[in-house]
Protein backbone atom coordinates (compact mmCIF):
# COMPACT_ATOMS: atom_id res chain seq x y z
CA UNK A 1 0.00 0.00 0.00
CA UNK A 2 1.19 3.05 -0.73
CA UNK A 3 -0.15 5.76 2.02
CA UNK A 4 -0.24 9.87 1.41
CA UNK A 5 -1.35 12.27 3.72
CA UNK A 6 -3.61 15.33 1.94
CA UNK A 7 -3.22 17.73 4.06
CA UNK A 8 -5.63 20.98 4.34
CA UNK A 9 -3.70 24.46 4.42
CA UNK A 10 -4.66 26.79 7.13
CA UNK A 11 -3.69 28.64 10.59
CA UNK A 12 -5.93 26.64 12.68
CA UNK A 13 -5.55 23.25 13.94
CA UNK A 14 -6.45 20.51 11.55
CA UNK A 15 -9.23 18.27 11.80
CA UNK A 16 -8.83 14.67 11.21
CA UNK A 17 -10.68 12.11 8.94
CA UNK A 18 -11.26 9.01 8.23
CA UNK A 19 -8.64 7.68 5.07
CA UNK A 20 -9.56 7.08 1.45
CA UNK A 21 -8.73 4.20 0.22
CA UNK A 22 -8.20 4.38 -4.15
CA UNK A 23 -8.31 0.97 -5.48
CA UNK A 24 -6.70 0.32 -8.90
CA UNK A 25 -5.75 -2.46 -11.11
CA UNK A 26 -3.02 0.41 -12.49
CA UNK A 27 -1.05 2.70 -10.28
CA UNK A 28 -4.15 4.98 -8.91
CA UNK A 29 -2.84 7.45 -11.10
CA UNK A 30 -6.39 8.74 -11.97
CA UNK A 31 -7.95 7.89 -8.54
CA UNK A 32 -5.34 9.67 -6.66
CA UNK A 33 -5.63 12.98 -8.72
CA UNK A 34 -9.37 13.10 -7.95
CA UNK A 35 -9.01 12.40 -4.37
CA UNK A 36 -6.88 15.70 -4.40
CA UNK A 37 -8.87 17.92 -6.17
CA UNK A 38 -11.53 16.78 -4.00
CA UNK A 39 -9.64 17.32 -1.01
CA UNK A 40 -8.13 20.65 -2.04
CA UNK A 41 -11.68 22.75 -1.82
CA UNK A 42 -11.04 21.65 2.17
CA UNK A 43 -8.77 23.71 4.73
CA UNK A 44 -7.63 22.32 7.56
CA UNK A 45 -8.54 18.87 7.46
CA UNK A 46 -6.45 15.70 6.82
CA UNK A 47 -7.90 13.15 5.02
CA UNK A 48 -4.74 10.25 4.26
CA UNK A 49 -5.18 8.67 0.93
CA UNK A 50 -3.86 5.05 0.89
CA UNK A 51 -3.56 3.95 -2.54
CA UNK A 52 -4.08 -0.11 -3.24
CA UNK A 53 -2.63 -0.10 -6.70
CA UNK A 54 -2.36 -3.48 -9.11
CA UNK A 55 -5.57 -5.06 -7.59
CA UNK A 56 -6.27 -8.29 -9.78
CA UNK A 57 -8.43 -10.38 -7.62
CA UNK A 58 -11.00 -11.19 -4.95
CA UNK A 59 -8.77 -11.64 -2.69
CA UNK A 60 -6.97 -8.35 -2.46
CA UNK A 61 -10.38 -6.57 -2.69
CA UNK A 62 -11.95 -8.09 0.47
CA UNK A 63 -8.54 -7.34 2.07
CA UNK A 64 -8.81 -3.50 1.17
CA UNK A 65 -12.57 -3.75 2.22
CA UNK A 66 -12.11 -5.53 5.61
CA UNK A 67 -9.19 -2.58 6.26
CA UNK A 68 -11.92 0.30 4.54
CA UNK A 69 -14.63 -1.34 7.56
CA UNK A 70 -12.09 -1.01 10.12
CA UNK A 71 -11.52 2.53 9.49
CA UNK A 72 -14.22 3.89 8.42
CA UNK A 73 -12.73 4.92 5.41
CA UNK A 74 -14.33 5.37 1.59
CA UNK A 75 -13.16 3.44 -1.28
CA UNK A 76 -12.70 5.05 -4.94
CA UNK A 77 -11.79 2.85 -7.40
CA UNK A 78 -11.03 2.90 -10.98
CA UNK A 79 -11.36 -0.99 -11.94
CA UNK A 80 -11.37 -1.40 -15.66
CA UNK A 81 -12.30 -5.46 -15.46
CA UNK A 82 -16.14 -5.16 -15.03
CA UNK A 83 -16.45 -8.87 -13.10
CA UNK A 84 -13.77 -6.93 -10.51
CA UNK A 85 -15.76 -3.90 -9.84
CA UNK A 86 -18.88 -5.91 -9.11
CA UNK A 87 -17.11 -7.70 -7.01
CA UNK A 88 -16.13 -4.93 -5.26
CA UNK A 89 -19.33 -3.28 -5.22
CA UNK A 90 -21.28 -6.69 -3.53
CA UNK A 91 -18.69 -6.89 -1.23
CA UNK A 92 -18.72 -3.13 -0.22
CA UNK A 93 -22.09 -3.00 0.04
CA UNK A 94 -22.45 -6.45 2.76
CA UNK A 95 -19.84 -4.76 4.76
CA UNK A 96 -21.45 -1.41 4.68
CA UNK A 97 -18.31 0.39 3.20
CA UNK A 98 -19.02 3.67 1.37
CA UNK A 99 -17.57 3.09 -2.30
CA UNK A 100 -17.59 5.55 -5.46
CA UNK A 101 -17.26 3.84 -8.93
CA UNK A 102 -15.33 6.63 -10.75
CA UNK A 103 -14.93 4.97 -14.53
CA UNK A 104 -17.66 2.13 -13.88
CA UNK A 105 -21.02 5.30 -15.30
CA UNK A 106 -18.58 6.77 -18.32
CA UNK A 107 -17.59 3.61 -19.45
CA UNK A 108 -20.89 2.45 -19.42
CA UNK A 109 -21.96 5.91 -21.56
CA UNK A 110 -19.41 5.44 -24.16
CA UNK A 111 -19.96 1.78 -24.56
CA UNK A 112 -23.43 2.71 -25.38
CA UNK A 113 -22.74 5.89 -27.60
CA UNK A 114 -19.99 3.62 -29.57
CA UNK A 115 -21.74 0.49 -29.74
CA UNK A 116 -18.54 -1.27 -28.19
CA UNK A 117 -17.95 -2.69 -25.39
CA UNK A 118 -14.35 -1.55 -23.06
CA UNK A 119 -11.24 -3.59 -23.08
CA UNK A 120 -11.56 -3.72 -19.41
CA UNK A 121 -7.61 -3.68 -19.58
CA UNK A 122 -5.58 -1.75 -16.72
CA UNK A 123 -3.08 0.26 -17.18
CA UNK A 124 -3.59 1.52 -20.49
CA UNK A 125 -4.44 5.45 -19.69
CA UNK A 126 -0.61 5.27 -18.40
CA UNK A 127 0.84 3.11 -21.25
CA UNK A 128 -0.65 5.54 -23.88
CA UNK A 129 0.70 8.50 -21.87
CA UNK A 130 4.02 7.05 -20.88
CA UNK A 131 6.27 9.69 -22.80
CA UNK A 132 3.93 12.13 -20.90
CA UNK A 133 5.03 10.61 -17.41
CA UNK A 134 8.36 10.19 -18.37
CA UNK A 135 8.64 14.11 -19.46
CA UNK A 136 7.20 14.90 -15.92
CA UNK A 137 10.02 12.72 -14.06
CA UNK A 138 12.42 13.99 -16.26
CA UNK A 139 11.74 17.51 -15.49
CA UNK A 140 11.29 16.54 -11.47
CA UNK A 141 14.69 14.96 -11.31
CA UNK A 142 16.51 18.08 -13.41
CA UNK A 143 14.80 20.10 -10.81
CA UNK A 144 16.13 18.34 -7.68
CA UNK A 145 19.71 17.65 -9.35
CA UNK A 146 19.91 21.56 -10.55
CA UNK A 147 23.10 23.62 -9.17
CA UNK A 148 24.66 20.52 -7.96
CA UNK A 149 22.04 19.46 -5.56
CA UNK A 150 21.92 15.43 -4.29
CA UNK A 151 24.67 14.25 -5.74
CA UNK A 152 24.58 11.11 -3.81
CA UNK A 153 22.18 9.77 -6.77
CA UNK A 154 24.14 11.02 -9.46
CA UNK A 155 24.46 7.57 -11.57
CA UNK A 156 20.71 8.11 -11.95
CA UNK A 157 21.24 10.88 -14.42
CA UNK A 158 21.29 10.50 -18.03
CA UNK A 159 22.87 13.55 -18.79
CA UNK A 160 25.26 15.30 -16.37
CA UNK A 161 26.57 18.73 -17.25
CA UNK A 162 29.50 20.62 -15.58
CA UNK A 163 31.14 23.64 -16.31
CA UNK A 164 32.25 27.18 -14.14
CA UNK A 165 29.64 29.58 -13.79
CA UNK A 166 27.37 31.35 -16.80
CA UNK A 167 27.82 28.46 -18.97
CA UNK A 168 24.54 28.53 -19.38
CA UNK A 169 24.34 24.72 -17.34
CA UNK A 170 20.51 25.46 -15.46
CA UNK A 171 18.47 26.60 -18.97
CA UNK A 172 20.22 23.76 -21.08
CA UNK A 173 19.10 21.23 -18.10
CA UNK A 174 15.60 22.38 -17.97
CA UNK A 175 15.53 22.34 -21.93
CA UNK A 176 16.68 18.60 -21.90
CA UNK A 177 14.18 17.50 -19.21
CA UNK A 178 11.37 18.72 -21.20
CA UNK A 179 12.52 16.49 -23.85
CA UNK A 180 12.40 13.63 -21.32
CA UNK A 181 15.87 13.36 -20.09
CA UNK A 182 17.09 13.33 -16.44
CA UNK A 183 19.73 15.62 -16.11
CA UNK A 184 22.12 16.83 -13.61
CA UNK A 185 24.18 19.99 -13.60
CA UNK A 186 27.06 20.39 -11.49
CA UNK A 187 28.95 24.13 -11.21
CA UNK A 188 33.16 24.22 -11.31
CA UNK A 189 35.01 26.09 -9.06
CA UNK A 190 38.82 26.25 -9.09
CA UNK A 191 38.81 26.71 -5.43
CA UNK A 192 35.97 23.66 -4.43
CA UNK A 193 36.54 20.10 -5.45
CA UNK A 194 33.75 18.22 -7.45
CA UNK A 195 31.62 15.74 -5.80
CA UNK A 196 33.55 12.64 -5.70
CA UNK A 197 30.49 10.97 -7.11
CA UNK A 198 31.26 12.70 -10.36
CA UNK A 199 34.40 10.94 -10.71
CA UNK A 200 32.54 7.25 -10.60
CA UNK A 201 29.44 7.82 -12.81
CA UNK A 202 30.21 7.02 -16.64
CA UNK A 203 32.27 9.58 -18.24
CA UNK A 204 30.18 9.51 -21.26
CA UNK A 205 27.60 11.02 -19.35
CA UNK A 206 29.65 13.93 -18.32
CA UNK A 207 29.67 16.23 -20.61
CA UNK A 208 31.70 19.51 -20.30
CA UNK A 209 30.25 22.88 -20.78
CA UNK A 210 32.49 26.18 -22.48
CA UNK A 211 31.78 29.45 -23.37
CA UNK A 212 34.10 31.96 -24.66
CA UNK A 213 35.37 34.46 -21.81
CA UNK A 214 33.88 37.39 -22.56
CA UNK A 215 30.32 36.23 -23.20
CA UNK A 216 30.36 34.87 -19.83
CA UNK A 217 32.43 37.91 -18.20
CA UNK A 218 29.35 39.85 -19.84
CA UNK A 219 26.59 37.13 -18.44
CA UNK A 220 28.45 37.83 -15.09
CA UNK A 221 27.98 41.67 -15.20
CA UNK A 222 24.26 41.00 -16.30
CA UNK A 223 23.89 38.30 -13.59
CA UNK A 224 25.35 41.10 -11.13
CA UNK A 225 23.11 44.21 -12.12
CA UNK A 226 19.99 41.72 -12.00
CA UNK A 227 20.54 40.34 -9.01
CA UNK A 228 21.82 42.84 -7.10
CA UNK A 229 24.24 41.16 -5.74
CA UNK A 230 28.22 41.65 -5.03
CA UNK A 231 30.78 39.98 -6.71
CA UNK A 232 34.57 40.11 -6.39
CA UNK A 233 36.59 41.67 -9.58
CA UNK A 234 37.69 38.68 -10.88
CA UNK A 235 34.36 37.03 -11.23
CA UNK A 236 33.86 39.59 -14.36
CA UNK A 237 37.47 39.95 -15.30
CA UNK A 238 37.57 37.97 -18.90
CA UNK A 239 41.58 37.46 -18.00
CA UNK A 240 40.38 35.72 -14.86
CA UNK A 241 37.60 33.82 -16.78
CA UNK A 242 39.62 32.56 -19.35
CA UNK A 243 41.94 31.30 -16.80
CA UNK A 244 38.91 29.29 -15.65
CA UNK A 245 38.06 28.26 -18.87
CA UNK A 246 41.87 26.95 -19.51
CA UNK A 247 41.54 25.16 -15.83
CA UNK A 248 37.73 23.37 -16.50
CA UNK A 249 39.10 22.37 -20.10
CA UNK A 250 42.02 20.22 -18.36
CA UNK A 251 39.77 18.62 -16.18
CA UNK A 252 37.61 18.06 -18.99
CA UNK A 253 40.84 16.58 -20.59
CA UNK A 254 41.88 15.02 -17.24
CA UNK A 255 38.56 12.61 -16.52
CA UNK A 256 37.79 11.97 -20.44
CA UNK A 257 34.98 14.59 -20.27
CA UNK A 258 33.38 15.51 -23.93
CA UNK A 259 34.15 19.23 -24.13
CA UNK A 260 31.50 21.49 -26.53
CA UNK A 261 31.70 24.94 -26.77
CA UNK A 262 28.43 26.58 -26.62
CA UNK A 263 29.28 30.38 -27.75
CA UNK A 264 26.60 32.36 -30.09
CA UNK A 265 24.78 28.85 -30.02
CA UNK A 266 20.94 28.66 -29.18
CA UNK A 267 19.67 26.25 -26.50
CA UNK A 268 18.27 24.09 -28.80
CA UNK A 269 21.03 23.90 -31.38
CA UNK A 270 22.89 23.13 -27.91
CA UNK A 271 20.34 20.62 -26.99
CA UNK A 272 20.44 18.37 -30.31
CA UNK A 273 24.51 18.35 -29.78
CA UNK A 274 24.18 16.94 -26.75
CA UNK A 275 21.87 14.29 -27.62
CA UNK A 276 23.39 13.31 -30.79
CA UNK A 277 26.65 12.72 -28.35
CA UNK A 278 25.42 10.60 -25.97
CA UNK A 279 23.18 9.06 -28.74
CA UNK A 280 26.60 7.88 -30.94
CA UNK A 281 28.15 6.68 -27.55
CA UNK A 282 25.04 4.66 -26.31
CA UNK A 283 23.91 3.37 -29.99
CA UNK A 284 20.74 4.87 -29.76
CA UNK A 285 19.03 7.55 -32.05
CA UNK A 286 17.11 8.85 -30.25
CA UNK A 287 15.26 8.90 -26.32
CA UNK A 288 11.71 7.30 -27.71
CA UNK A 289 10.50 10.62 -26.42
CA UNK A 290 11.03 12.29 -30.27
Amino acid sequence: MDQQGVVGEGSVPEQSAPPLYIVSGGEGVVGSEVARLVLSQFDNVRVPVIVIPNVQDGDQISAVIAQAEQTNGTILHTLMESSLRRDLVRKARASHVAEIDLVGAVLARVATVVGKEPLGVSGLYRARRSAYFDRLEAIEFSIQHDDGAHTDDLEDAEIVLVGISRVGKTPLSMYLAVLGWKVANIPLVKEVAPPEKLFAIDRRRVIGLVVEAEQIAARRRHRQRRSGMAFGSRYFNAESTEDEIEWARRLFRQHGWASLNLTDKSIEESADEIIALIARWFKHDNHGLG
